[in-house]
């Protein structure tokens, strides 16, 4: 049996080529992520065990929330530290954000990992951390080092002058040397700057202090009795951990990122696959349906129907076996293009080799056999129990009522808990995500198992407009469509699924989309908003800056702020009374926004109904400094999405913060946004590389830029689902060709010309196709509409937005596949010869 499995793969190439291709790309995708991941995680452990090689203990303070003691090692801790035995030396750190700009006055690196810190040189006046390859280190308040990409960038050289942009104003500096690190920071595709350790501490601590530390040991010295030595020393807010612990601890940080990226591609895998088990299936079905009459001579001449079933098995396995070896080949060259590509979104990976695991090489073998088995299990199983006889006289054999019925009654059972698990999943909310999760996956599963059953009458529907439309070829379409409805349903299921996500996806993205655009052009009347690129606050110079500067009509911040009322936490914001509501559009159900001039707080509707406030109620709250007040309630307003539970004048919360955190300033011009009032916003502003001036154009492309790139990533991954998907609407129509070589041969007997042939089959394909991405449409809308519900809480401005437009472009694009995967069986079956067709058995 295994010889004649081996023959009958050798004899079926060309059908078993479009499995091999499936099972390739699924295959190709799990290795390669597998590979991708492994070497990633490699590289990144190499580096962070290479940044802790001759770290014996390290220090890191934190500030106590509990005594409010801010974060900081003094000098004289250090020295403490240092006189231990066993100690060689212990290195300071303090470290922040730091923005370089380049000579066009733009911001060098990526913006959240653009960081500064000290240059510690040791006693013969180098820094361990970091390798010179021109110059030396800042040995003066005026003097900075830039790591090698970063000084190249900006096309620097040492005794330039660069621009940097920390906490408060641009300031010019003197380049004195350009180096190479390990830093994590410079490695995920930012930009280092190394200040003078005096300069570093005033900018990012207090002076005499230090964020963390770092000691060696001398030689032949032991790491954990100087670990045992140091702990006595460091402050309460500090804690010492041992080298290697930190190194392990960074490592398993870095595994915890990478699963994270694993999960995702590996589910695209998933999905693929399960899209390639409905092409697996059908091609093992039309090879058994070939095959007949020999398998039923071989169980006349004694083949028993488990010995059938295994050869159907054994053949899957050697197609599997070959499919996922050149998957692996593959997914390892996929590996390496993902690799190569991160330089593309500015990320840079530590050099390292590309590391090809056992796990990897196992997983892709057992996957691809294992799937190509499972898919060809069900028609082996078919093949085998077919009667001798009655194989010899049937080419296929109908199934029964029975297993119909059973069939339909399974697949509505389990979409009717599908659809209520997605449906209570929605009304829960938030915390609903994972219910939704799950009904999905009963909902997919159901539909696919009455597709079957779906197809007779959706079908029927668009048959008379194919009869209108194209006549006879237009009516045998229709009648071939249905004509195997398990089939029918097999293939339209593979695109139903890929159509489903990508609708799913859509419908999420765009209403999320139009969300954040209404909360910038429904609720910003501002022609600008200022932040700083890494997503810090903005100093108040700024503030004082902007005021001064001609032709700005209205100026108010954004600065956040906490009250205490009761045992509750209300976050508030604090704003310009009388510029406020000209910035922002702000909708007032009861009392006045000028009275926030008075003193008095404005509150949103959901606060004050949870708090029991009214306007004119005298609330008592507790500042952040712990000092206590009272506050009366002057208006009540509609929630919004930028807009948080309180507005109050800066005036009144800014005596109680130590240092107050301004995370926007929005800005109205005279004669709304022109290059004019930008440029002169950004002089006023002292052309800080750290500081964005947005019009509304760019508002918007910051806040949907991340959901439009993540729904290109998903379009992207997907597409490999909708590729195999293509592949079963190959298979299904060469299968029907096929079974229908007699029929064919009458209707070219009869007149039926080549040109309508092919029509048939084509248009076939098509409706097949857009049958498929219907039921994925309705499915894909559904899923999104429930998804949409549980992020309402967090976008408040989110309502659902059907995008009918990418909806018609899916269908238009189901259609086209239709067409393009019917060209091979379409031109088969005008090309058979209408004699030899009609003799065909």
């Amino acid at each position: 049996m295994f010889r004649t499995a081996l023959r009958n793969v050798l004899a079926h190439k060309a059908r078993l080529l479009m499995t091999v291709l499936a099972v390739m790309l699924g295959v190709a995708f799990v290795s390669g992520t597998l590979v991708f991941t492994d070497t990633l995680s490699h590289a990144f452990r190499t580096q962070s065990a290479k940044s802790y090689d001759n770290v014996a203990v390290g220090i890191t303070s934190y500030v106590d929330s509990e005594t409010g003691q801010e974060a900081g090692l003094s000098q004289r801790t250090l020295d403490r530290i240092g006189k231990l035995d066993g100690v060689a030396s212990v290195t300071g750190r303090v470290n922040g954000f730091a923005g370089v700009a380049d000579p066009d006055g733009k911001l060098i690196g990526a913006e959240w990992s653009n960081t500064g810190s000290n240059f510690a040189p040791g006693k013969g006046g180098e820094d361990p951390a970091y390798d010179f390859t021109d110059g030396a280190g800042p040995v003066r308040d005026d003097q900075i080092a830039l790591d090698k990409d970063t000084a190249a960038e900006g096309e620097y050289e040492v005794g330039d002058k660069v621009r940097v942009a920390t906490n408060g104003p641009v300031e010019e500096f003197t380049l004195t040397g350009v180096f190479t690190t390990d830093d994590g920071a410079v490695s995920a595709g930012g930009s280092l700057v190394l200040f003078d350790t005096s300069l570093a501490q005033r900018l990012y601590l207090k002076p005499g202090h230090y964020q963390e530390a770092t000691v060696t040991a001398a030689p032949g010295a032991d790491d954990q009795k100087i670990l045992d030595a140091v702990k006595p020393l460091t402050p309460e807010n500090a804690e010492a951990k041992a080298g290697a612990t930190l190194a392990e601890e960074q490592a398993w940080t870095i595994e915890q990122d990478m699963s994270s990226l694993n999960q995702m591609l590996l589910s695209f895998a998933g999905i693929a696959l399960f899209v390639g088990v409905f092409l697996i299936a059908n091609t093992f079905t039309m090879l058994v349906a070939q095959r007949t009459r020999d398998l039923a001579l071989m169980r006349a001449v004694g083949a028993s129907r488990k010995q059938i079933t295994r050869s159907v098995l054994t053949e899957a396995g050697l197609v599997g076996l070959i499919a996922s070896v050149i998957g692996f080949g593959l997914g390892v060259a996929l590996a390496v293009g993902l690799r190569s590509g991160m330089a593309a979104f500015d990320m840079k990976v530590p050099a390292g080799p590309l590391v090809i695991g056992a796990t990897p090489l196992i997983t892709a073998l057992a996957v691809g056999i294992l799937v190509t088995m499972f898919a060809a299990w069900l028609p082996g199983r078919r093949a085998g129990k077919i009667p001798p006889v009655a194989a010899m006289n049937s080419v296929h054999a109908a199934p029964t009522t029975k297993s119909l019925v059973v069939r339909n009654s399974i697949g509505a059972a389990v979409t009717a808990l599908g659809v209520a698990l997605i449906t209570a999943g929605a009304a829960i909310g938030e915390r609903g995500r994972e219910i939704i999760g799950g009904g999905a996956f009963f909902a997919m599963v159901g539909v696919i198992v009455l597709i079957p059953l779906l197809s007779r009458p959706v079908i029927a529907l668009v048959r008379p407009l194919l009869v209108r439309a194209f006549g006879v070829a237009g009516k045998l379409a229709g009648q071939n469509a249905v004509r195997n409805p398990r089939r029918t349903g097999a293939t339209a299921s593979a695109l139903a699924i890929g159509l489903t996500l990508v609708t799913g996806l859509s419908v999420l993205g765009v209403s999320m989309g139009a969300a954040l655009d209404k909360a910038t052009t429904d609720q910003i009347k501002a022609d600008y908003m200022i932040e700083t690129a890494a997503g810090g606050g903005v100093d108040r110079s700024a503030l004082a800056a902007l005021d001064r500067t001609p032709g700005v009509s209205a100026l108010s911040p954004d600065q956040s702020a906490y009250f205490r009322v009761k045992d509750d936490y209300v976050s508030a914001t604090g704003v310009t009374p009388g510029d406020v509501e000209r910035v922002l559009d702000i909708d007032v159900v009861n009392g006045s926004l000028s009275s926030l001039g008075k003193g008095r707080i404005a509150v949103n509707e959901k606060t004050a109904a949870e708090q029991g406030w009214e306007v004119g109620a005298t609330v008592p709250v507790t500042f952040d400094d712990g000092k206590k007040g009272s506050l009366k309630v002057g208006a009540v307003y509609k929630e919004g999405a930028i807009l948080s539970s309180v507005l109050v004048d800066t005036k009144v919360i800014t005596p109680h913060e130590a240092k107050p955190y301004i995370s926007r300033i929005y800005v109205k011009t005279d004669g709304g946004p022109s290059d004019a009032n930008e440029k002169a916003l950004i002089n006023a502003l002292g052309k800080n590389p750290a500081i964005s001036v947005m019009d509304h154009k760019d508002i918007r492309d910051e806040l949907g830029g991340a959901v439009n790139m993540m729904l290109n990533i998903m379009y992207g991954l997907l597409a490999m689902a909708l590729l195999i998907a293509v592949l079963g609407v190959v298979n299904t129509l060469a299968m029907s060709v096929f079974e229908r070589q007699q029929e064919i041969g009458m209707l070219r007997a009869i007149g039926l010309d080549r040109p309508r042939v092919k029509r048939m089959v084509r248009l076939e394909a098509v409706v097949i196709s857009v049958f498929g991405a219907i039921v994925g449409v309705a499915l894909g809308s559904f899923l999104g509409w429930a998804i949409g519900q549980t992020i309402k809480e967090e976008l408040p401005l989110y309502a659902l937005v059907v995008p009918w437009d990418r909806i018609g472009i899916f269908l238009v694009l189901a259609a086209l596949v239709g067409v393009l995967a019917a060209m091979w069986p379409a031109r088969s079956a005008a090309k058979l010869n209408m004699l030899n067709a009609i003799k065909a058995e």
